[in-house]
Order: structure tokens, then C-alpha cells, then sequence
């Protein structure tokens, strides 16, 4: 929560001309409701299990791989999300700040976020779930860097900027 994945993921499509896709909308739009009325209506459990068919669903198209696609925070805690974007051969990026920095960014943001509860219960969220996010493809640091110098760090890192 927080890194920029969103708006990153726009900068990102427009730079290198590619679609992107923000799975929390898709199943928004799929579910007829918000990630926070799921959570609140069904829990995270079958919220995880929607998302999982999501992504699933999204990664069986042709192209799938010709997108820029950010996925929610707790995507991957899912076991067979890394699984499933591997046998794809899809790069993953994980957009990396202090804890801190990102609680005090969605703390800006006007957006329901279920397991933003306050500072404490953050940090322990971010740290039971920084071991998966260490194992993507490419780690940029986004602390105190503008939506535009990621991007652009994204596609230089991409070999593509």
C-alpha cells in the first residue's frame, strides 16, 4: 500500500505505450463492488480467492504479458500468485520505500484501504509480506522520488528507457 503501483503502473503505460491494468479495478468491475465492501462483506479470504481468478483470468488472455498490470499489495502472499506470473514469464517490480514513507502516503490519500489500520499493525503487514515482494524481478526504491523518476528508473531498469 502505498508504493505507487497505480500511479506508477499509468506513467509507466504511457512511456512505454503498453495497456495498464490495476487488478483492484478489474475485480471492482468484475465483483460490482469495492475492494472495501468485499472485505467487509465476505473478508480477505474470499476477496484473496476473487483475486487470485482475477489475475488467472487476466494472465490467460493473448498479450498478457504486453501489459503493465500492478497488482494489489497482498497479491502475492496468495502461494500460487508467484506460481502463476513465473510460468508466464512476467517481470514483476516491487516499488520499495521506508514503511514510514508509505503509510504516511496512504495516510494522504482519501481511498478506504481495509488493512490500513494505523502505523503499528501497517509496518507488521509490511514486514510478514517484504520476503515475497524481495523476490520480484527488479527492486526500486521509490523514497522521496516522483511518480515520473520511477517510471523512468522502471524503464531504464526494463531496458527499455
Amino acid at each position: 500500500m502505498g508504493a505507487g503501483k497505480s500511479s506508477v503502473g499509468i506513467a509507466l503505460s504511457r512511456r512505454l505505450a503498453l495497456p495498464f491494468v490495476e487488478l483492484d479495478e478489474r475485480i471492482e468491475n468484475r465483483e460490482g463492488r469495492s475492494i472495501a465492501e468485499i472485505f467487509h462483506g465476505s473478508g480477505e479470504a474470499k476477496f484473496r480467492e476473487i483475486e487470485h481468478l482475477a489475475l488467472y483470468e487476466l494472465l490467460a488472455t493473448p498479450a498478457a504479458t504486453s501489459r503493465i498490470l500492478a497488482l494489489g499489495g497482498g497479491a502475492f502472499m496468495h502461494p500460487e500468485v508467484p506460481r502463476l506470473i513465473r510460468g508466464k514469464s512476467c517481470t514483476t517490480i516491487f516499488l520499495d520505500a521506508p514503511v514510514d514513507e508509505l503509510f504516511q502516503r496512504c495516510s494522504e490519500q482519501n481511498t478506504d484501504r481495509p488493512l490500513q489500520k494505523n502505523l503499528d499493525d501497517f509496518r507488521n503487514l509490511y514486514e510478514a509480506r517484504r520476503e515475497r515482494y524481495l523476490a520480484a524481478t527488479l527492486r526500486i526504491d521509490t523514497s522521496g522520488k516522483d511518480v515520473e523518476t520511477v517510471a523512468a528508473e522502471v524503464a531504464c531498469s526494463l531496458g527499455l528507457g
